[in-house]
């Protein structure tokens, strides 16, 4: 009997297989998948170039020429590490790094004072990029200083609101396109003038001439490796990937959002590298000895009158637009900041007025604008440890991160970045107040 029934079982079903021609489309939809994980790191790269970042490297190269070129690829590295940190931290915790620390500080007083220098570090941010933005519709339109300052807070509070109501994904379509404005405006000069290939060469040996080359690349550092972008992009991963399919189905999903993770940030701190990379040289190759190219009207001119209207006009646009989505991002870190920190929530047009204040009355009292955004940069890289020493420190516990916690290479590293910054602060301090050597 049981050898009658077994013919007449049914077949497997292997017609119901997928044919290989449609093999091509089953594979493009994963890589669309995957390129749609991309873009946190966009956002939180436009702190990179920021008009602090213009200022700074601007000023590097037509003071020094080639000399701190190392400064800025060093901190672009280090930038790679750190930002890959912060983004891990909010991928894996679904926390933001202001909201860790929150939670973990046992006394109200050490949490607020945390709160308190990380505050400053976010108005010196919005200084810089309030100031940029300024700076740029006055030289574009003639637009006095303090009502462009007013303008650029208007704008950026605009771009906030988009954030807030149509998502983290519309948000990054509109800075990646202010990102696309930035990276033309300040890379067009250098392939109209190119620098000269053995001075850039030379720039890569580490090396400083007196107190003020020490000063600006601890400003380079500032304005590269910035406090509140280690802060927004644990938070901006976390507002992405909040609720991600890949995340919901944790842990599985957790490994390919990482992944992506090092492209977004590889490729979005390559472009911001390379921009900043240019605006030195730009200024090394062209307004190195030049009267008055310390500033950013004085280099603006200098460009309109040696490389012409095209290359000064460009060069203003991409000031422009840095101002525009470097302050937006700015403002979302401080908002993130306060509420992690503080716990408490303060709507979004009183805290953009809190931190647009000082940049106004700087613009309003006279204030040279490139030197101003040159200190907010250093006071920028004295707030780095208080944001790199945790992050370091909380990848590194399995009680954080689980097994994605960082491997002891990648730790070493951190450490060694952050002692790095640290050591070059406190020169920093001792050769402008204590009047050492060289100054």
């Amino acid at each position: 009997m049981p050898k009658t029934r077994g013919p007449h079982r049914l077949p497997p079903p292997r017609a119901a297989a997928p044919a290989p021609p449609q093999a091509p489309r089953a594979r493009r939809p994963r890589r669309l998948r995957a390129a749609w994980l991309l873009g946190p790191a966009f956002v939180a790269g436009v702190a990179y170039l920021d008009p602090g970042n213009v200022a700074s490297n601007m000023t590097a190269g037509a003071r020094f020429g080639y000399l701190l070129v190392w400064v800025v690829v060093l901190g672009n590295a280090m930038a790679w590490l750190i930002q890959y940190l912060s983004a891990k931290l909010g991928v894996v915790t679904g926390q933001s790094l202001a909201e860790t620390l929150g939670r973990r500080f046992r006394s109200d007083t050490a949490r607020r004072a945390y709160w308190l220098q990380a505050e400053l570090v976010a108005m010196a941010t919005d200084i810089a990029e309030v100031i940029g933005g300024a700076v740029a519709l006055w030289l574009l339109f003639g637009v006095p200083l303090p009502v462009g300052g007013l303008l650029t807070g208007a704008v950026s509070l605009a771009l906030l609101v988009v954030q807030q109501r149509r998502g983290a994904r519309t948000f990054e379509f509109v800075v990646i396109a202010l990102l696309a404005i930035i990276a033309l405006g300040f890379t067009y000069g250098v392939f109209v003038a190119p620098p000269v290939p053995a001075g850039v060469v030379s720039g890569l040996v580490p090396r400083f001439e007196g107190t003020e080359s020490v000063l600006l690349a601890a400003s380079i550092l500032g304005a590269t490796i910035m406090p509140h972008a280690i802060y927004a992009h644990s938070a901006l991963a976390r507002d992405r990937f909040a609720g991600d399919a890949l995340t919901a189905a944790r842990p599985a999903g957790i490994p390919r959002l990482l992944r992506a993770t090092r492209w977004d940030v590889a490729i979005a701190l390559a472009i911001a590298g390379t921009v900043n990379l240019a605006i030195l040289l730009l200024a090394a190759a062209n307004l190195a000895g030049v009267p008055g190219t310390d500033s950013l009207e004085g280099a603006y001119a200098a460009l309109h009158a040696g490389l012409g209207a095209a290359v000064a006009t460009l060069f203003a646009v991409g000031l422009l637009a840095s101002g525009l989505a470097s302050t937006a991002v700015g403002a979302y870190a401080g908002a993130e900041i306060m509420q992690g920190l503080l716990r408490v929530r303060v709507p979004m047009l009183a805290r953009r007025l809190v931190t647009l204040v000082p940049a106004i009355a700087i613009l309003a009292a006279g204030v040279d604008p490139t030197w101003a955004l040159v200190l907010s940069q250093v006071v920028l890289s004295f707030g780095i440890p208080f944001a790199l020493v945790p992050l370091v420190a909380l990848t590194a516990r399995a009680d954080v991160l689980g097994r994605y916690r960082n491997r002891w290479w990648t730790t070493a590293a951190g450490v060694l970045a952050a002692i790095f910054l640290i050591v070059l602060n406190s020169v920093l301090l001792w050769l402008v107040l204590g009047g050492g050597p060289g100054g």
